[in-house]
């Protein structure tokens, strides 16, 4: 196909006519597509210190911790097993950190994949059809143009990566890895032009430890990110049911758990968000058999006699307070 540079130097494709028309495209196909973000999102309600510790049931001092390495750092990363509520923590360390004085923060989340590219984080080179004619044009990724909406704001910005060690991290942020160290700076982009981090943009990452994926997380990334541990907590649990009024009696299920995560890896082990549910005693049987114990068979792949133990006719009696026969369930 014939091609041809237009005066912003941008490449312009001919297409040519078919050799019979094509029926037209649906209305909806031809609408422009609406803004990726609202112009003037709505405001976050201001989340509290104390607010934060009350609901993420840790105490103040971690808490303090977590605000002093993004102080640090810039950015962090909340890591451990699945069920441990990291996406949930970050949602709301965000929220306060945007919500502080002068409170006019952006929070806003994006969720790495396999197939997650630089072009789709920070630019890349997209097709864009106008009137029949398709041409090529550099727009900004996720993270250039979540920064250009922070950087008209006053207050803290974040962005959460979501599942972050899902990507090929370290192509994906390409040379913005260097700004991650140094936010005093700004660098050329392959694209063209100079880009820097905006003084009030913060990043919050998570990792799931449990996904093997966790080995293409180079060292390069992991000297730019405080790494935050979120394991398996009791207390988080019985915070949360002490909280709800739910009643539930958490100590047979709590010595359950221990028994159970004593035959997994740290990494691997049952997190306490699975049980934080204020309907828990109604809901348990299917938790169990839905989500623990297909987790289970596929950490034991193999080995069937290490799940019997804990499949949920086996554990039932144990949670209802009836005796457990240990040989009778492996």
């Amino acid at each position: 196909r014939a091609g041809r540079l237009d005066a912003r130097g941008q490449v312009e494709l001919e297409i040519p006519p078919a050799s019979a028309p094509a029926p037209p495209l649906a209305p909806a196909i031809l609408r422009e597509a609406p803004p990726a973000y609202a112009a003037t999102p709505a405001p976050l309600p201001p989340l509290s210190r104390a607010d934060l510790a009350a609901q993420t049931g840790c105490p103040p001092a971690e808490i303090d911790r977590w605000l002093a390495a993004v102080a640090r750092k810039g950015q962090a990363v909340f890591y451990g097993p699945p069920g441990t509520g990291k996406t949930h923590v970050a949602g709301l360390l965000a929220q306060h950190l945007a919500t502080a004085a002068p409170g006019d923060g952006l929070v806003e989340l994006v969720q790495f994949h396999p197939a997650y590219a630089y072009e789709d984080f920070v630019q890349g080179i997209r097709p864009v059809v106008e009137a029949g004619q398709l041409r090529y044009e550099m727009q900004n990724g996720r993270l250039l143009d979540f920064c250009q909406r922070a950087a008209a704001r006053a207050g803290t910005s974040v962005l959460i990566v979501d599942e972050l060690n899902r990507a090929n991290v370290a192509a994906v942020f390409g040379e913005l890895l260097l700004l991650l160290e140094y936010r005093d700076r700004s660098i050329p982009l392959a694209g063209g032009g100079r880009f820097a981090l905006p003084a009030n943009v913060r990043l919050l990452g998570t990792m799931n430890t449990a996904d093997r994926a966790i080995a293409l997380v180079d060292h390069a990334l992991r000297r730019r990110f405080a790494f935050i541990p979120l394991w398996p907590n009791p207390a988080v649990l019985r915070h949360y049911h002490a909280q709800h009024a739910t009643g539930y009696d958490l100590a047979p299920l709590l010595d359950l758990l221990a028994d159970l995560n004593a035959q997994l890896e740290p990494h691997y082990q049952v997190g306490h968000t699975f049980f934080m549910q204020p309907d828990l005693a109604a809901r348990l049987p299917d938790i169990w058999r839905m989500e623990i114990e297909p987790y289970l068979e596929e950490y034991f792949y193999n080995q069937p006699e290490r799940v019997a133990p804990f499949r949920w006719e086996a554990v039932e009696p144990r949670l209802s307070g009836q005796k457990w026969d240990a040989d009778k369930h492996g």
